[in-house]
C-alpha cells in the first residue's frame, strides 16, 4: 500500500479538473494548492532521510505499478488540455477566470508533463522515451530531451551549463538565460550528432527539426479547430509549464560549481553538486525529483529507488516551498547563500 502514495501526484490535475468544472474562483484552486497548501503540508510533515535496502530496491524495480503511475500522466495531461481548450473556445470567461485556467493547466504541464517527461527521458525503452517526448509537446519544450540528456548531465554545476543558476543570480534572470541558452544548446548538440553520423540537416534523424514541426503543427491544429482564443490559451499555458520547469532548474543547482582538476577538466559530478530535499510531500508529488543529487550521481536510476546522500547539500525546505521563496530574491539569497559551500563561490 505504501507504493500507492505516488497517487498523490495526481492531486494537482484533479484540482485543475475541479477548476474547469466549477469555474469562478475555483480556477485558482490549482495555484493555491501547489504553492500554498503543499508548502504548508511540507512544514507539517517530517523529513524522511531513510534509504531503502538493496533487496527492497530489487523488489521495487520489478513492480510495474511505478511505471504505470508515470504512463497514466499521458492521457491525464492531454485530456485536461483538450477539455480546457474546448471550454475556452466555446464559453465566455471573465479575465480572472481565463488567467486562472492558464496557470492551472500550466502547472499541470509542468508537474505532470515535463517532470514526468524528465523521468521517462532517462529510460532505455523507445516506448517510454516516446511518452516522455509527447508530454513535452504542450509546453513547447521537446528540445529539453536533447539538451538535458546530452548537455545538462554532462555540464551540470559548471558555467557551461545553462540550467545551473549562478551564485546571486535571480530566478527572473535565470528564466531568460536558461531558456534561451538551452534551446540553442539543443540545436548545437543536434548538429554535432548529425555531423558525427555524416547526416544532413534535412535528415530524418534530425530530431530538433521534427520537434519544431510537431510543436508548430500542434498550434496550427488548435487554431484551425478551435480558434484564436484556444490558441492563446495553449500558448500561454505552455509558457507557464516551462517556466515552472526553469524555476525547478534554478533551485536544483543554485550556486553549486564543480572544481577543476590539475588537468584543467572539471571534476566528475558528485552528490554535492545538486541540492537535495527529503521533505516527504514534495518527494511524492514530484516523483522523487527532490532527491536530485542521487539522480545526477546515477541518472539511469528509477525514481522509486533514489537515495539520500549525507554529503549532498540539503535544502531547508521542500522543492515547492523553495520555488515560492525563489520568487523573492532577497529572501532566497538570505536563506540559501550561506548554505553554498565557500569553495564553490566564484568572486
Amino acid at each position: 500500500m505504501k507504493d500507492l502514495k505516488y497517487l498523490a501526484a495526481f492531486s494537482i490535475p484533479v484540482i485543475a479538473f475541479l477548476g474547469l468544472s466549477f469555474r469562478g474562483y475555483w480556477v485558482w484552486a490549482t495555484p493555491v494548492f501547489a504553492f500554498v497548501c503543499i508548502p504548508i503540508l511540507e512544514l507539517i510533515f517530517p523529513v524522511d532521510t531513510d534509504n531503502i535496502q538493496p533487496e527492497e530496491a530489487d523488489s521495487k524495480l520489478k513492480r510495474k505499478l511505478f511505471d504505470w503511475l508515470l504512463y497514466l500522466n499521458l492521457p491525464i495531461v492531454f485530456g485536461l488540455v483538450l477539455c480546457a481548450l474546448v471550454l475556452v473556445s466555446n464559453r465566455a470567461f471573465e479575465t480572472y477566470e481565463f488567467v486562472g485556467l492558464i496557470f492551472s493547466i500550466g502547472i499541470v504541464l509542468g508537474v505532470n508533463g515535463i517532470n514526468v517527461a524528465h523521468e521517462l527521458g532517462h529510460r532505455q525503452t523507445t516506448k517510454e522515451r516516446f511518452i516522455g517526448k509527447a508530454l513535452l509537446l504542450p509546453s513547447f519544450y521537446m528540445h529539453f530531451y536533447i539538451e538535458h540528456n546530452f548537455g545538462h548531465h554532462l555540464h551540470a554545476a559548471t558555467p557551461e551549463d545553462p540550467a545551473t543558476a549562478r551564485y546571486n543570480q535571480s530566478v527572473y534572470s535565470f528564466w531568460f538565460t536558461s531558456t534561451i541558452r538551452q534551446y540553442f544548446n539543443a540545436w548545437n548538440i543536434q548538429m554535432k550528432l548529425l555531423k558525427n553520423n555524416t547526416l544532413s540537416f534535412f535528415s530524418i534523424k534530425n530530431d530538433m527539426l521534427w520537434y519544431t514541426v510537431f510543436q508548430i503543427s500542434y498550434l496550427v491544429l488548435i487554431v484551425s479547430a478551435l480558434g484564436t482564443t484556444a490558441l492563446w490559451f495553449a500558448f500561454f499555458s505552455g509558457i507557464v509549464g516551462f517556466i515552472l520547469l526553469e524555476t525547478v532548474n534554478y533551485i536544483e543547482h543554485y550556486g553549486l560549481l564543480r572544481l577543476k582538476t590539475k588537468s584543467g577538466r572539471y571534476e566528475r559530478v558528485k552528490e554535492m553538486h545538486s541540492w537535495n530535499s527529503n521533505h516527504v510531500i514534495g518527494r511524492i508529488v514530484l516523483y522523487e525529483l527532490t532527491r536530485h543529487s542521487d539522480h545526477h550521481y546515477k541518472s539511469s536510476k528509477k525514481y522509486q529507488i533514489l537515495d539520500c546522500h549525507d554529503e549532498s547539500p540539503q535544502m531547508p525546505y521542500g522543492y515547492p516551498t523553495s520555488m515560492v521563496l525563489s520568487m523573492i530574491p532577497p529572501l532566497w539569497f538570505k536563506i540559501m547563500n550561506k548554505r553554498v559551500p565557500k569553495e564553490m563561490i566564484v568572486s
